[in-house]
C-alpha cells in the first residue's frame, strides 16, 4: 500500500513519476481505473478553505504534489514526498508509457486547437499511440448532469483507457468525478493547461524556474490580468502560512 503525506488534511500519495505510472498502467492490465489530481498549492489551498473543494479532491483516488511548495513542506514537517509530480510532466509521460503498452488516450478540454495540436504533437513523437478522441465542450463550474451525459455519450464509442482532463481547476475535478463512474476501467486525470504547452500554444517555464518552484511567476508574465490575483493575492500568502505551519508542525511533535 502506497505511504501517504498530510499536508493540512490533504492525503497526498507519497509516488515518484514511475510509481505513479505503474500504478495506473499495472491497474490498467487489471481492467480498473481510477481519477489522479495532481495537487498543486492552489488546490490544497481551496481544499483547505472549503468544505465543499476538500470534498471534491478528497475524493479522487491518488493525490500526488504537482507544487514545489507542497513538497517543501512535506520536507519541512519531516515526512518528505519523493520527488514533485507535475501534471505537465506527466501527460508526456503517460502517454510515452501508453505508446509501449498499446493504450489509447481521449483529449477532453483545453482552448481551441490545443487538443488538436497536442493530439498531433503525441502521435509523432510516440509513434503508435492512439489517440481515440478528442473534444472541447463548454462545461459549467461545476459540470451539469446533462452536461456530463453529453459528454460521457461522445467518450462512450472511444472506449479510452486514459482520458487528460483540461478544463482548468476546479472545473476539470468535477468532470472527472462525475464521469468516473460510468467509465471504471479508464483513468482520468486533470491536466489544466498541458494541452496547450505540449501544442506549443503556451510555453512552459524553464526547467531551472520549475526546479526552484518558480513556474508560477513565468505564467504570471504571461497573463498577468488572469493569474495575478490568483498568484498575488491567493497563494503566496497561503504558502507562507503553508510553510509556518509545516515548520511548527515539526518541532511541536514530541518523542514517543
Amino acid at each position: 500500500m502506497t505511504r501517504t503525506v498530510e499536508i493540512l488534511g490533504m492525503s497526498i500519495d507519497a509516488l515518484d513519476y514511475r510509481g505513479l505510472l505503474d500504478e495506473m498502467f499495472e491497474s490498467l492490465a487489471e481492467a480498473t481505473g481510477g481519477w489522479i489530481v495532481t495537487a498543486n498549492l492552489d488546490i490544497l489551498r481551496r481544499y483547505a478553505i472549503d468544505g465543499d473543494m476538500e470534498a471534491l479532491y478528497g475524493a479522487a483516488d491518488l493525490r500526488v504534489a504537482d507544487g514545489m511548495p507542497l513538497v517543501w513542506a512535506a520536507r519541512l514537517q519531516g515526512d518528505p514526498l519523493p520527488e514533485r509530480v507535475a501534471g505537465s510532466t506527466l501527460s508526456w509521460l503517460i502517454a510515452e508509457r501508453a505508446a509501449e503498452e498499446g493504450r489509447s488516450i481521449y483529449l477532453l478540454g483545453g482552448d481551441p486547437g490545443a487538443a488538436e495540436g497536442a493530439a498531433r504533437v503525441l502521435q509523432e513523437r510516440y509513434r503508435g499511440l492512439r489517440i481515440c478522441g478528442l473534444s472541447s465542450p463548454r462545461v459549467s463550474n461545476p459540470a451539469t448532469l446533462t452536461e456530463l451525459e453529453a459528454i460521457g455519450d461522445v467518450i462512450e464509442p472511444c472506449n479510452p483507457d486514459i482520458v487528460y482532463v483540461a478544463f482548468g481547476s476546479p472545473k476539470q475535478e468535477f468532470v472527472a468525478r462525475g464521469l468516473r463512474e460510468r467509465f471504471p476501467d479508464a483513468w482520468f486525470i486533470g491536466v489544466g493547461i498541458s494541452l496547450g504547452f505540449i501544442a506549443g500554444q503556451v510555453q512552459r517555464a524553464p526547467e531551472w524556474m520549475q526546479r526552484y518552484g518558480l513556474e508560477w511567476l513565468h505564467r504570471l508574465v504571461q497573463e498577468p490580468r488572469k493569474l495575478a490575483h490568483r498568484y498575488l493575492v491567493d497563494d503566496i500568502p497561503f504558502a507562507l502560512r503553508l510553510l509556518a505551519i509545516s515548520a511548527r508542525n515539526r518541532f511541536s511533535r514530541r518523542p514517543e
